[in-house]
């Protein structure tokens, strides 16, 4: 396995993934979306495992002029905007090669190997 997990160090739910995996010691390599973010490619892969940039956004998020802005920009403006504002993507993203899940997703972790 070769875990990702891109987050923030003040997300409750990138602290439970990162306990998740050291509790059974599977290694792992933790992004700084606040300091790093995604490459093109990361996202992309990423993007792809979860079925479109859309599973990405967080509509929740506290900047709603950039969510609502989101909803009228084709699919290329969009994933420019994302990858420019990391911030808006839910977190954690934790990805093993081509498989990825956003949020808190034990039950399907458990499934790779």
């Amino acid at each position: 396995m070769n875990i990702q997990i891109f987050g923030t160090k003040k997300c409750f739910d990138t602290k439970k993934a990162e306990r998740y995996f050291k509790e059974r010691n599977i290694k792992y390599q933790f992004i700084d979306m606040k300091e790093k973010g995604m490459s093109r490619g990361e996202f992309n892969n990423v993007k792809k495992a979860l079925g479109g940039v859309d599973m990405l956004i967080n509509q929740e998020h506290k900047d709603k002029d950039l969510i609502a802005l989101l909803q009228y920009l084709s699919d290329e403006a969009k994933e420019e905007k994302v990858l420019e504002n990391p911030q808006i993507i839910v977190t954690p993203v934790v990805r093993n090669g081509s498989k990825a899940t956003i949020g808190y997703q034990p039950d399907i972790w458990k499934n790779w190997d």
